[in-house]
Order: structure tokens, then sequence, then C-alpha cells
């Protein structure tokens, strides 16, 4: 998982992807956001999410490639719907889609795009929610109808059409502890904990589990994830050195990451597994550093179950 805001190219995120794919990755993500998040020059400027995600469909070929997460104030529900449909087409089938109710006023100041209110945005995801897998969703020959408080969609055809059966899978996260969990069982395949301590990422899934039955949901039919900052090394001396490439203390990321040897890497993998994590997402911030990909596959991927 990249954040391409912070600095980077369409050159650099493709390497990485091709770079993970040989190196057993099961995905490549990406954030979406318009504006380096801490402040200062990122140059050479943002790269579009879904522009990024077309392209690198065509340069990879078994990956699974995504967004972690999309703002739902960056795009109307039916033009997002056409966009990320067809980047599955392009892709044969291998995306999938991550939204979110957008959490950073100062890159809608920047780009001009307007920033509701939290129960304001809260709201649209539910109508966009509906919409975009409606639209995915509704029969070949039929229409979609839809009539809300922040978007209407009148008698539209729902095309182009996914190649996956009923759209890309639909990741939610956070940390809410009503709304998000009941739109997470109502709409999504994944819910992500990003950042967490375990024990926080314990009480969401715990959350989220509840809202699934709440609905009549099984909660085995959600798949829970943990996205952890990633910075690896053969050695202290290496775990050093990448830190601080990215400039943050060690002990500082190992409140939020997984960190270290290998082995060390690995135990974290294990713990947040153990505590119900079917999936890891490994924040990988320095985009040049392939070799750092290269180690994780080598040392971690190869030895996990």
């Amino acid at each position: 998982m990249v954040e391409p805001q912070q600095g980077a190219s369409f050159d650099q995120q493709v390497l990485m992807a091709q770079t993970a794919e040989r190196a057993g990755f099961g995905g490549f993500f990406r954030s979406d956001h318009y504006l380096r998040i801490g402040g200062g020059e990122s140059l050479p400027g943002p790269t579009d999410t879904w522009v990024t995600l077309g392209a690198i469909a065509r340069e990879t070929s078994t990956i699974h490639l995504g967004s972690l997460v999309c703002s739902v104030t960056f795009r109307l529900p039916g033009p997002l719907a056409v966009a990320a449909a067809q980047v599955d087409i392009m892709s044969g089938g291998r995306l999938e889609v991550g939204l979110g109710a957008g959490w950073f006023p100062d890159e809608h100041a920047a780009y001009g795009i307007p920033f509701p209110t939290t129960t304001q945005r809260f709201d649209m995801l539910e109508e966009q929610l509906h919409i975009v897998t409606g639209l995915w969703q509704v029969p070949m020959g039929e229409v979609l109808t839809f009539i809300g408080d922040h978007y209407n969609v009148v008698g539209s055809p729902g095309l182009p059409k996914p190649t996956q059966p009923g759209g890309p899978p639909i990741i939610l996260g956070g940390f809410g502890s009503k709304r998000t969990p009941d739109l997470a069982a109502r709409y999504a395949a994944e819910f992500n904990v990003p950042f967490a301590p375990i024990a926080q990422f314990r009480t969401q899934r715990q959350r989220v589990q509840e809202a699934c039955e709440a609905s009549g949901r099984s909660p085995e039919d959600m798949t829970f994830s943990a996205a952890l900052v990633m910075c690896c090394g053969e050695n202290a001396v290496d775990v050093e050195r990448r830190a601080g490439a990215i400039g943050e203390p060690v002990d500082k990321l190992r409140e939020r990451g997984a960190v270290g040897t290998p082995s060390e890497v690995l135990d974290t993998i294990a713990a947040f597994a153990e505590a119900g994590a079917d999936r890891i997402y490994l924040q990988t911030l320095d985009l040049d550093d392939l070799d750092h990909v290269r180690l994780v596959g080598e040392r971690v991927l190869k030895l996990l179950p």
C-alpha cells in the first residue's frame, strides 16, 4: 500500500507494483489524496487514483489492485462506478474498491472540492454505496433509478459492467462505533482497521461482527484487514536506515507498524492474524526502495502459511 500524494510519479508507482507482483505480494493498493499530508513540497504532484490504477492494470498481470480509500467528496457516484468498472475490465477482474467519507480539508480547499460536515459526508457515502453497487448489479436490459438527498440517478443502464460478477469487492474501514460498522455490514466485502494497535483492531472487529449479526449477515462473510507501516531490515542498522529515510523514529513506527527484522515482522503479522486479521496491508512509504519490497517478499511472504 503506497501513499503517492507524499511525492511519487506514475513511473515509480508502476515499478513498485511490478516489483511487488514479482515478490509475491497479493495486492497493490494506493491512497486517494490530492495534497501531501504533513505539509511541504511533494513533487511531481498528485496522481489521480483511477488514471493510475487503469494504467497499472495494463502493466501487471496477477496482482490485485485497489484504492485505500477513495473519498466520497472527490467523485460523483455514477462516474465512479463507470471508472471502477472500466479498471476492473482492464485488469481482468483484479480490482477492489475502498471507499470512505474523506477527512482532509486542506486538499479540498487546494483543489476547489466542497467539504461538507462529517454527518453530510457519511450521508453521501451511504448513497454512493447504494448507487455504485446498484449500477454494477442492475441486470442487463434494466435500469436503475435512485432518488436521494444528495444524488439522483434516473433510468441508468448501469454500464459498463465490471468483469467480476456483481462488481469489485467493496472495502470500508475506520474507527466509527456505529455508522461505519453498519455500512460495512450492508455493503462491504472487507473491513479495514488502519494503523492501530491490536487492541483497537479487536474492538473494531467486534463492532463490525455485531453489526453483521444485527443485520442478519454472518460475520464469517466479512474479511477483516489491518494496515501497518512497513519498515523491515536484515538487522537493526538496516531498520534504522529505512526509518530515517521516511523521517520516523523506529520506536514510533513500532506503535503502528510491522517493524524490525523479518522474524519480527512475521511475529507482528502472526499477532494480528491471531486477533482475527485475514489480510495485512504493508504501507510502503519509500517508493524508491525496491529492495525493501524484495526483502519482505523473500524473507516474510514465503514463510507465511
